[in-house]
């Protein structure tokens, strides 16, 4: 495979890290990695895989590998990230990664403060953008997402594949269902459960409990539609 390393200098030993997605947040998945590796050199950076092919060889500087098929072939160890928003399309694509020689990296911004004492649990294979803030005793489960300036309160929970867009709220005691996703702006005030998969529009405010796969826009949030979560 061939390799492209962002920290002039560091081992040839660290570890390899794929990004499966090769459009706009992969792109800033990759900003990501390099300025974790600004910080302290902690990846190589090998190159994306997608389904579809960008239109050029190579994204930022960083070769296009093939398919996520081609992926689960490869016979070496990588960390793989998936940058795609989409809380079930990611789901989705995580499924069909089932190689062995495969692990989820999770990505958090050097920024980010996460000390011991803030009993921080942050699952495999999350991404955590710049700005964003976490306060204490907050859960994370496997490949949430937060993007730009996002702020989580003490002791939520959001579990696996949460998705929220920059600048989201998620308050003290909220709870987010899997798949959840939020858009730009939008807030889940405190104790507030939100059911899985449903989606709080832009700059939407939940301040009372949401079903399961419905979606809700304005402020306060009013459902519009309840999806077929099939």
């Amino acid at each position: 495979m061939t390799t492209s390393s962002t920290v002039p200098g560091a081992a040839t030993l660290l570890p390899q890290l794929v990004i499966v997605g090769a459009g706009g947040l992969g792109r800033e998945v990759l900003v990501l990695a390099r300025q974790i590796n600004e910080a302290h050199p902690t990846w190589e950076l090998a190159g994306f895989y997608d389904d579809r092919a960008p239109v050029t060889p190579s994204v930022h500087g960083l070769p296009y590998l093939g398919t996520i098929a081609s992926l689960n072939e490869q016979p070496e160890a990588l960390h793989v990230v998936v940058a795609v928003g989409n809380s079930r399309s990611r789901a989705a694509i995580v499924a069909r990664l089932s190689s062995p020689q495969l692990t989820f990296a999770t990505l958090v911004h050097p920024s980010v403060a996460r000390a011991d004492y803030q009993q921080l649990r942050i699952g495999a294979g999350s991404v955590i953008c710049q700005g964003c803030i976490l306060t204490c005793d907050i859960t994370l489960g496997r490949h949430v997402l937060l993007n730009l300036a996002c702020t989580i309160g003490h002791d939520a929970v959001l579990e696996d594949f949460c998705s929220l867009m920059p600048h989201a709220n998620v308050g003290g005691e909220a709870y987010l269902e899997a798949g959840v996703y939020l858009g730009t702006n939008a807030t889940v005030i405190n104790q507030v459960r939100v059911g899985a998969g449903a989606i709080i529009g832009a700059g939407a405010v939940a301040v009372r409990n949401l079903p399961a796969h419905c979606t809700a826009v304005g402020v306060p949030a009013q459902i519009i539609k309840i999806r077929n979560p099939k």
